[in-house]
């Protein structure tokens, strides 16, 4: 049964919860601040359809292998959707062919209190809902069943999500639909709802004198609660208005009056923010994302996406400071579909692991992340994640040693050269 599963053995699919045919399982959120599954044994007939489609069930059936990878570089033609997309523009171009063939497209956007859940578009204006990172786990609420039922009446369907979301997709579906085309992303690890709750709460709705700065330097003051009369009118986890590389964590207030609207009322440079700096430190993250199931493409996916970091050390022409899109296409379908995008499209002849690491390799948990999730049951959040998360002269002076190699290509001929003497 599978609420008798580690919690390092649930990533969160909900690929049981919506198989289950009795409606006996729910989620419960745990003191971390995910969701679980929770079983009615009242209710429970004992099929074992949960445990059939868990994506950590080695032994399932429908497990799926890894695939074929072909890498290529991509960017947008139009610079609008490359400023309003994450790296270069991929995701709209891909999303767009597939609604102009009639088709729909799954994804993952902002609720009104500003969590993540999946919901269906089938129209180009309801894109900028998906457009975009979100760097909270996703609530797939009933999007696999609705998936199910408009493959089944034939149309196509885009089905987009991190790896073990593809993952159980595909294992709650249990067969192949030819006009089914997943797409997924090189995952860092998903970080806490509970904790990007907490942290929007104590930043945004509990205190009277919050932490917020506009444009134009100016301190804005804020009076009400995070709910239903919140300030936020848009969070971007990726503004690109210093350029691709130096993305900003930027959010604006929503206003009745039209010149005022979109005021900036926090903007971080993204290793500034604590919130992101939580996330990249790996310290809330998923304990499941420290033994990820679908990674080196083992979610089953069509085609995987990524910001494609390295594209200077590979082909310094191609880079463009408004972003680049990597593209791994591990299927057939996959590469038919990539023949349709419009846009800049070259093939990199590397291996993916060399120019993203989190491609093969799960996240590594924080030394102190237990700590972490102990004292902030007792304390303030944002300075917990700013004490435990400061970095040491040392890890400062290595980080900017990083940054000096990659540009100058020496940290790429240093991969490669590692790569060849392993496999000898």
């Amino acid at each position: 049964m599978v609420e008798n599963k580690d919690n390092k053995k649930c990533c969160g699919c909900e690929a049981c919860v919506q198989k289950c045919p009795k409606k006996c399982i729910s989620l419960v959120q745990d003191k971390e601040g995910f969701w679980y599954p929770h079983v009615d044994e009242s209710l429970c007939i004992g099929c074992k359809l949960c445990d059939k489609v868990c994506p950590y069930n080695e032994k399932s059936e429908f497990s799926l292998s890894k695939s074929e990878e072909k890498l290529f570089a991509y960017k947008n033609d139009s610079s609008d959707i490359l400023k309003e997309s994450s790296s270069g523009g991929a995701f709209t171009e891909l999303a767009t062919c597939i609604i102009e063939q009639g088709g729909v497209v799954y994804g993952a956007a902002f609720k009104d209190d500003w969590s993540v859940h999946h919901i269906c578009i089938d129209n180009i204006e309801g894109l900028k809902k998906l457009r975009g990172s979100k760097y909270v786990q996703s609530n797939i609420e009933d999007c696999y069943i609705d998936a199910e039922k408009k493959l089944k009446k034939g149309t196509i369907v885009l089905f987009t999500g991190t790896p073990c979301q593809i993952k159980g997709l595909k294992c709650f579906l249990r067969k192949d639909y030819p006009q089914l085309l997943t797409v997924d992303f090189i995952c860092h690890g998903v970080p806490s709802p509970g904790i990007w709750k907490r942290y929007l709460n104590e930043e945004f709705g509990k205190d009277e004198t919050c932490r917020l700065q506009a444009a134009d330097g100016k301190n804005t003051v804020l009076n009400s609660s995070l709910n239903a009369k919140s300030p936020i009118g848009d969070i971007k986890f990726r503004d690109k208005t210093d350029g691709w590389e130096k993305y900003r964590f930027v959010v604006r207030r929503k206003s009745a009056v039209k010149a005022d609207k979109n005021t900036v009322l926090l903007s971080d440079i993204h290793r500034d923010n604590p919130f992101m700096k939580g996330f990249l430190s790996d310290i809330y993250l998923r304990p499941s994302c420290y033994n990820c199931p679908a990674k080196k493409g083992r979610s089953g996916s069509d085609i995987q996406m990524a910001d494609f970091w390295g594209i200077r050390e590979v082909d310094r022409k191609f880079y463009s400071s408004k972003g680049v899109s990597m593209l791994i296409v591990h299927t057939q379908k996959g590469m038919d579909f990539l023949n349709k995008m419009k846009g800049r499209i070259k093939q990199i002849d590397e291996r993916v692991e060399l120019l993203n690491r989190s491609y093969s390799h799960c996240a590594i948990p924080h030394p102190r992340r237990e700590e972490f999730f102990y004292r902030v049951d007792n304390e303030d959040l944002i300075s917990v994640i700013n004490e435990l998360t400061k970095q040491k002269i040392t890890e400062r002076v290595y980080f900017y040693i990083h940054v000096c190699l990659k540009y100058f290509r020496i940290n790429h001929f240093i991969n490669k050269m590692k790569a060849k003497w392993e496999r000898k």
